[in-house]
């Protein structure tokens, strides 16, 4: 509605996990980083951590697209509520497979076949878990440990990468097997006020804006309010935005911020 007004082409504050809109902090450059070693050294396991709404699912397609899709072949499971047969079912399947069985047996032949295929062809297997914290079954967690059998003598067949909410340390961590298995791990943290400045005006950039529309005074109650998530700060924004088009307001200030804080609270 608003993006006319404001002379922007795109809305800047949605929360989708768009890597256009990722801003690259300090935290989130090492994160990537992280994950991105992890893949390139075949570590075998890597995990990302964070609080909810800091951006790991953002981050976690950044990171996909750092990929070539000539040399990795990578399986995105988005929700892995899921039992364990049927959780290597989904991961055959997204990592291309035609083929699939009943059988936890017969699916682990075949994630083998897939994996030694992807070798011959010079590419490396990727299997990334977003939401891992959700995945209740200790038996699915069990098979994903088990995924790190499959190895040569000198290097893993794939990478897996857990990305989830703080809890999932807590869950990984009674996995004693699995939790030794995990060579690489990074968690986010929410942004400081430097980087709620610098988030917010990255992201109108992104969208198009070519001028300054809010006050750092509104930044401080916005970064003051959202606690630095990045979630809670996008949320704050789009509804700051939507209210200055409606005043038809020239800039977004502190005032507008508050009176959004106010209507909150009633």
């Amino acid at each position: 509605m608003y993006e006319k007004y404001w002379g922007i082409n795109a809305l800047p504050f949605e929360n989708v996990p768009d890597p256009r809109f990722l801003y690259r902090s300090k935290q989130h450059e090492e994160a990537l980083m992280r994950l991105i070693y992890a893949t390139k050294a075949q570590k075998g396991a890597a995990m990302l951590t964070g609080e909810i709404g800091c951006g790991k699912t953002t981050l976690s397609r950044a990171f996909i697209q750092e990929l070539s899709s000539d040399e990795y072949e990578i399986g995105l499971i988005a929700n892995p509520i899921l039992s364990d047969i049927d959780l290597l079912k989904e991961i055959l399947y997204q990592i291309g497979s035609e083929k699939t069985a009943e059988t936890k047996t017969d699916l682990l032949h075949l994630l083998n076949e897939e994996m030694l295929k992807n070798l011959n062809n010079n590419k490396k297997t990727i299997i990334v878990i977003d939401e891992a914290q959700a995945i209740e079954n200790e038996a699915a967690l069990e098979e994903l440990r088990l995924l790190l059998n499959f190895q040569l003598n000198e290097r893993f067949l794939l990478t897996l990468i857990l990305i989830g909410q703080p809890e999932l340390r807590e869950r990984v961590a009674k996995i004693k097997q699995l939790d030794s298995r995990i060579s690489i791990r990074y968690h986010l943290k929410e942004l400081d006020l430097n980087d709620t400045i610098k988030y917010i005006i990255f992201r109108l950039k992104v969208a198009g804006l070519k001028k300054n529309i809010i006050t750092k005074e509104a930044i401080e109650k916005i970064h003051s309010c959202s606690g630095g998530v990045p979630r809670e700060i996008n949320n704050i924004c789009d509804l700051c935005l939507l209210d200055g088009f409606s005043t038809k307001a020239k800039l977004i200030d502190s005032k507008i911020v508050q009176k959004l804080i106010d209507d909150t609270k009633r």
